[in-house]
C-alpha cells in the first residue's frame, strides 16, 4: 500500500518541512533574514489541482473558481492582515502559506474540486413571474424557510415532490408567466453567467444640427432591460450537499419622463422640443445558499420590476409608445434543481442561454 493512502488528494505529493524550522521563502528568493514570518505558526503547502483542471481542457483558467471558492469560504481580510499569509494558483497548483487552522479550510474547499465530481452536471433553472404574490397561501405548507440575508428576499427548500405540485399550482393560476427554463450544463465549482437583455431608446439630449434645417437635432441613448444571471455550484465530495452562489440583477425603464426645452432660433424665436429623462427600476442579489443536492431551491425576489416586459400583440394599439409608462410589477421566482450528470440526465440540446455583450468581466471586488 502507498504511504500516501490516508492523506487527502489536494496534500498528496507534496514537500514537507519540519514544522519547528523558518519557512524559507519560495524558490529560493530571500527578503531580510531568508524567511518569512511565521508569529502564528504559519506553514507553506502546495495542494495538487491536476486531477481537477486536468478535465477542463477548454477553459482558459479553470483554477480562477477555486481562488474564488477560497475567498468566500475564508473571506478576503485574512489574506491581507495579521497573521502574513499570501494565496498563489496556476493551472497545476495552489501555494499557500497560512495558519494550520487556515489550512484546514482550504484543504476542505481543494478536495471538493480534485475529489469531487469531474464530468459536466446539470442545474435546471426556471425562473417565472407571479403578478399576486397570494400564490403563498396554498403552497406555505409545501415549503420550508429559508433564512436570507438580501432585504426583501424569501427562499424555501422543497422536496422534488412538492416542487411539482407547487409548479402546478402557478401554472393553474392566470397571472403566471414563465421567463427562462432551461438545463444549464455546469462544472463543479466553474461560474456560469446567463442574460436576456434588449434595449430601450429615448432622447438623452438636443444638439444644433449641422444641416441648419430643422436647427436641432435630437441625441438618442439606449437603456439595456432585461436579466442578468451568475451562479456558481460547488457540490461536496459525495455529492450530497450543493453550495451555490447567485447573482443576479434585474432593470427595467419603469417611465420615460418627458421635459420641454425651448431653444432659441436665428430669427429671435424659440425652437420647442423635448428630452426623455429614465425611471428606472432595478433590483440585485448577492447571495450564498447550502442545501441538500436531493431538494430543490426556491428564491423569491419580491413583487419587483418584471424580469421581462411584454411586447403589445398589435404594435399598432401599443400604448407604452404613447405613454412612456411600463406596466410591470410581479412577483419573480427561481427554482432551482441540481439533476446529476449530464450524461445521465439529457435526452435533447440543453437550451443556449443568450449572453449579452460585455456581462464576462468578472467581478473580484466581492466574493
Amino acid at each position: 500500500m502507498p504511504d500516501n493512502a490516508g492523506t487527502p488528494p489536494s496534500l498528496q505529493n507534496q514537500p514537507t518541512s519540519p514544522p519547528n524550522r523558518p519557512a524559507p521563502l519560495p524558490g529560493g528568493q530571500s527578503s531580510g533574514g531568508g524567511n518569512l514570518p511565521q508569529t502564528a505558526g504559519q506553514e507553506h503547502r502546495i495542494y495538487d489541482l491536476r486531477p481537477y483542471t486536468g478535465y477542463l481542457t477548454k477553459h482558459d483558467h479553470p483554477e480562477q473558481a477555486i481562488v474564488d471558492w477560497v475567498l468566500r469560504e475564508t473571506g478576503t481580510d485574512v489574506w491581507f492582515t495579521s497573521p502574513f499569509g499570501f494565496l498563489n494558483a496556476d493551472r497545476d497548483q495552489l501555494s499557500v502559506y497560512h495558519t494550520p487552522e487556515m489550512h484546514g479550510v482550504v484543504s476542505g474547499i481543494v478536495d471538493r474540486f480534485v475529489a469531487g465530481e469531474k464530468d459536466p452536471q446539470v442545474l435546471s433553472l426556471r425562473v417565472m413571474t407571479v403578478g399576486n404574490p397570494n400564490w403563498r397561501s396554498r403552497a406555505h405548507l409545501l415549503m420550508q424557510h429559508v433564512n436570507v440575508d438580501s432585504p426583501g428576499v424569501q427562499a424555501w427548500l422543497l422536496s422534488k415532490e412538492n416542487a411539482a405540485l407547487v409548479l402546478n399550482l402557478l401554472r393553474q393560476r392566470t397571472d403566471t408567466r414563465q421567463v427562462q427554463a432551461l438545463d444549464l450544463i455546469t462544472y463543479n465549482g466553474q461560474t456560469e453567467k446567463l442574460a436576456s437583455t434588449r434595449g430601450r431608446n429615448y432622447v438623452q439630449n438636443v444638439k444644433p444640427a449641422a444641416t441648419g434645417w430643422p436647427p436641432y437635432e435630437p441625441e438618442t441613448g439606449e437603456i439595456q432591460e432585461g436579466y442578468r444571471l451568475e451562479i456558481s455550484p460547488l457540490l461536496s465530495v459525495d455529492g450530497s450537499a450543493i453550495d451555490c452562489v447567485i447573482k443576479a440583477s434585474i432593470d427595467q425603464v419603469d417611465q420615460l419622463k418627458p421635459v420641454e426645452l425651448d431653444l432659441p432660433l436665428p430669427n429671435a424665436q424659440v425652437h420647442r422640443t423635448k428630452i426623455d429623462v429614465p425611471q428606472v427600476v432595478s433590483w440585485r442579489l448577492h447571495e450564498r445558499f447550502r442545501w441538500p443536492s436531493d431538494m430543490v431551491l426556491l428564491l423569491s425576489c419580491g413583487v419587483i420590476a418584471s424580469p421581462e416586459r411584454p411586447q403589445a400583440a398589435m404594435p399598432l394599439f401599443n400604448l407604452e409608445m404613447l405613454t412612456g409608462t411600463t406596466a410591470g410589477r410581479a412577483d419573480a421566482l427561481m427554482f432551482i434543481e441540481f439533476r446529476g450528470r449530464a450524461s445521465d440526465n439529457l435526452t435533447t440540446t440543453p437550451l443556449v442561454p443568450q449572453i449579452s455583450a460585455g456581462f464576462g468581466t468578472p467581478h473580484r471586488g466581492r466574493y
